[in-house]
């Protein structure tokens, strides 16, 4: 059973009904409420109403302001192809066209840093976990073919994040959300050829030394096997 499916499931019990009151037949205009607290007992029924204290308003405010945290809004970036903000069900989808991107290599694969040709790339955010795709062309559709992203620390599609320092937004919009999450990406010092496999029909070392001086030759991506529109939510 999956984190979605037990909060389905879990049955919520009414504790207290917050009411608020205010005077009609005063000026139109007014901002003046008065806040009453009933419980609400086993039954069904509401008790006794009681005046709101600033303790309970103060710890009602902290909650909803934690539950929201971390939210993007703002405008929606044009390189955007999909999203799902809502907290724990947080999904994004975007890509950059071809391009080019400074590159950290670990020094056990001999390639120096620096900058490097790269194909059009996909990056999938669900929660905390990265998956990235390379595609042919400088946008995607639905119907564009996926490609094993010609990176290290790539398995399949997944991303090996490793640690890292950079401290996420609280308050983001969806660009500083993304920018984040490239910065995961890109920063990371590439060490090892994720799964063993080579996601590239030559060697990824030689083919990355290749992309260093010229545009990346696009015959070396291998196919995964799906279009866009397989992973879209």
């Amino acid at each position: 059973m999956n984190e979605l499916t037990q909060k389905i499931q879990r049955i919520l019990t009414p504790k207290a009904a917050l009411i608020a009151y205010r005077c009609d037949e005063c000026r139109t205009n007014s901002t003046e409420y008065f806040l009453e607290l009933r419980p609400i007992h086993k039954n069904g029924q509401m008790g006794a109403g009681m005046p709101v204290t600033y303790e309970f308003m103060n710890a009602l405010m902290e909650s909803y302001t934690e539950e929201m945290s971390g939210i993007p809004a703002g405008v929606l970036p044009e390189n955007l192809l999909a999203c799902n903000p809502r907290k724990g069900q947080e999904e994004y989808i975007w890509y950059n066209p071809p391009g080019k991107r400074q590159m950290f290599f670990h020094k056990q694969l001999n390639i120096p840093d620096g900058v490097f040709h790269v194909p059009g790339i996909i990056y999938h955010i669900r929660s905390e976990r990265m998956d990235v795709y390379a595609f042919k062309g400088k946008k995607p559709t639905g119907k564009t073919s996926l490609y094993l992203a010609p990176f290290f620390n790539v398995t399949g599609s997944s991303v090996c994040l490793g640690s890292c320092s950079l401290e996420k937004p609280q308050n983001p919009s969806f660009l500083s959300l993304m920018e984040y999450w490239e910065k995961r990406f890109w920063l990371t010092e590439f060490v090892h050829l994720g799964g063993r496999q080579n996601p590239t029909v030559l060697n990824l070392v030689t083919v990355t030394e290749n992309a260093r001086n010229q545009p990346f030759d696009m015959n070396e991506l291998r196919p995964f096997n799906k279009q866009l529109k397989d992973i879209l939510p």
